[in-house]
């Protein structure tokens, strides 16, 4: 399971181009984001990334938490603006369906899962055609615009990150109900647990509302969200999960709307905002080393992307 772990490691720093290194401390990997790798070749475009696993045997289910990068349809039904089940989205998605994922095509959950070779898609939990298969193999819990701060979905209207471990568990007790308590724990114990969030709790709740209606400072906000990454985890601990993988927020001061809202006439990346990811990235990885020399048998993954 490590070196599937690994590979699967491997796999997401192909696509953001990031440089890894590996530190042994109770299953904890780590990567830094370095310099591109790959090495591009001259001339060359953007790496492909590694190719999907044909014969998987290690990694069951793939289950997923947090936002829009990996949320699969979860709002289309909320009464929220954080919707995206209408064209233009999904055209490049097989039969060019809107689907609600928030991409033109498939987004990570898709290609993580097809690169563990577990499936090619994974359906949402809401998702009223979910078959037996898909409940057995892992599905996405994600709602786009959520966050670890606890008014982040709120603002958006979406789920919050302990409603999502409230359906985890009421997906665990129908799997147990499907195929009993021992292979439920073994799907649980050898799948592979994804969190992505935080980005909404700083470009949304903390930068859009402003530091003034939160009366906090950044250094005590990141903290804040730190702690409550790291109570999910132990929740996902606790419901069976030992293989789990949960990435920092990117440089959130570079998206485009903010270096629009930010950046001057020039658009120039926001760097306090940047610099409000670091921070928080940091306080991840430092709480997450913590975090696993108390969680036996586990592989937790954090990945600075």
């Amino acid at each position: 399971m490590k070196s599937i772990l690994i590979g699967f490691v491997f796999f997401l720093l192909s696509s953001f181009r990031s440089f890894f290194v590996t530190t042994t401390n109770s299953q904890v990997i780590h990567h830094r984001r370095l310099r591109p790798w790959p090495p591009p070749e001259s001339g060359s475009g953007p790496s492909p990334g590694p190719s999907p696993s044909p014969h998987n045997k290690t990694t069951p289910a793939v289950f997923f938490f947090g936002d829009s990068i990996i949320d699969t349809g979860n709002n289309n039904n909320l009464t929220t603006e954080m919707k995206c089940n209408f064209s233009p989205y999904g055209k490049d998605f097989p039969l060019g369906v809107a689907t609600g994922r928030f991409s033109n095509g498939k987004v990570v959950s898709d290609y993580i899962s097809e690169y563990l070779g577990v499936k090619p898609i994974v359906p949402a939990y809401f998702d009223p055609n979910v078959q037996l298969e898909d409940l057995l193999t892992g599905v996405s819990f994600a709602s786009g615009g959520s966050g670890y701060y606890h008014l982040t979905p709120k603002i958006s209207r979406v789920k919050s990150m302990l409603e999502q471990l409230t359906y985890f568990q009421r997906h665990i007790a129908r799997v147990k109900r499907l195929v009993g308590e021992e292979k439920t724990d073994q799907l649980l114990a050898k799948g592979l647990s994804v969190v992505v969030a935080g980005s909404n709790d700083l470009a949304i709740t903390y930068y859009g509302h402003g530091a003034q209606l939160l009366k906090d400072d950044i250094h005590y906000f990141t903290s804040k969200m730190a702690n409550s990454a790291a109570s999910f985890v132990m929740q996902l601990y606790e419901y069976g999960a030992r293989q789990i993988a949960v990435l920092g927020t990117p440089p959130l001061g570079c998206v485009p709307i903010l270096r629009t809202l930010k950046g001057g006439l020039r658009r120039e990346c926001a760097q306090d905002i940047n610099y409000a990811s670091q921070l928080f990235n940091v306080k991840l990885s430092n709480i997450l080393d913590q975090l696993a020399k108390n969680l036996p048998n586990s592989n937790l993954i954090y990945i600075d992307i």
